[in-house]
């Protein structure tokens, strides 16, 4: 019934006890212990097969648990990265806003100075205007004493 787990992993164990058991079921088989024993024996052999399996369960789900946590420390640094970047491009953007900012300021003071000179040029042209007006006449002064 157990002969399956007599090759798998801990069969050199099985095998010895096996000769253990040969020798007593030869001396006891005449009341009816040794078939006994040699279902205690399989019995035994099964709980080791399944002893071992539980070793492999327990030693898959550590490797699982490990695995898992590196999955984790490594999500939690891309998601610091990730803030890192995102902070990054607030600042930036911050940044930007400053610049566009400054950029309004010296539009504003560039039309102040443009409303200046368009001032002073339209007062110049007023001082030129007066200055050929004066100067005009001043030659028709100069060209009636001149005309006699």
């Amino acid at each position: 019934m157990f002969d399956k787990f007599k090759n798998e992993e801990g069969g050199e164990m099985v095998e010895e006890r096996n000769e253990e058991i040969s020798s007593v079921t030869e001396s006891t088989s005449q009341i009816g212990i040794g078939e006994l024993i040699g279902k205690r024996a399989k019995l035994e052999e099964a709980i080791d097969y399944v002893g071992l399996m539980i070793k492999n369960l327990k030693d898959k789900r550590t490797l699982l648990e490990k695995d898992i946590e590196e999955e984790s420390v490594d999500i939690k640094n891309l998601k610091e990265k990730l803030q890192k970047v995102s902070e990054y491009i607030e600042e930036e953007n911050r940044g930007i806003e400053e610049l566009v900012n400054k950029r309004k300021q010296v539009e504003n003071e560039a039309d102040e100075v443009g409303s200046i000179i368009n001032s002073l040029r339209e007062k110049l042209s007023g001082v030129d205007r007066v200055i050929d007006d004066e100067g005009s006449k001043v030659r028709k002064i100069k060209e009636s004493r001149d005309s006699p």
